[in-house]
């Protein structure tokens, strides 16, 4: 039969070894951010467990959310010579040359076409 060690002879023996456990008290979210997703868990219970001079965080519980984060699409970048030029072939000001060329992600044609119509 095994016997069962009490949370004192354990919290013992962990600090004979070095280690040391505690909790965190009144945890409202942890979130785990990844490449490609973001892991919610809500009203988690979190231990920490302390090693050799590192930590080791133990969640449990809680509501678990998965979501994927939306990426804003990078800005691109309009030489000030191509917002001339559609600005010039268009009679627009700078500024409208300057979106019409964004919105058509730097197409010179596409970008006149769109000032023109």
């Amino acid at each position: 039969m095994q016997r069962r060690m009490n949370p004192r002879e354990a919290k013992r023996m962990m600090q004979r070894m070095g280690m040391s456990m505690g909790a965190i008290p009144d945890v409202e979210q942890v979130i785990i951010k990844t490449s490609s997703k973001e892991i919610t868990i809500e009203q988690p219970e979190v231990a920490i467990l302390q090693m050799q001079g590192q930590k080791i965080f133990q969640v449990a519980g809680g509501k678990i959310t998965e979501k994927i984060p939306e990426r804003a699409a990078p800005k691109l970048a309009v030489s000030e010579e191509d917002v001339r030029l559609v600005a010039d072939q268009t009679g627009k000001s700078v500024e409208e040359a300057r979106k019409a060329l964004e919105e058509c992600e730097g197409d010179l044609a596409k970008a006149i076409l769109l000032l023109q119509s």
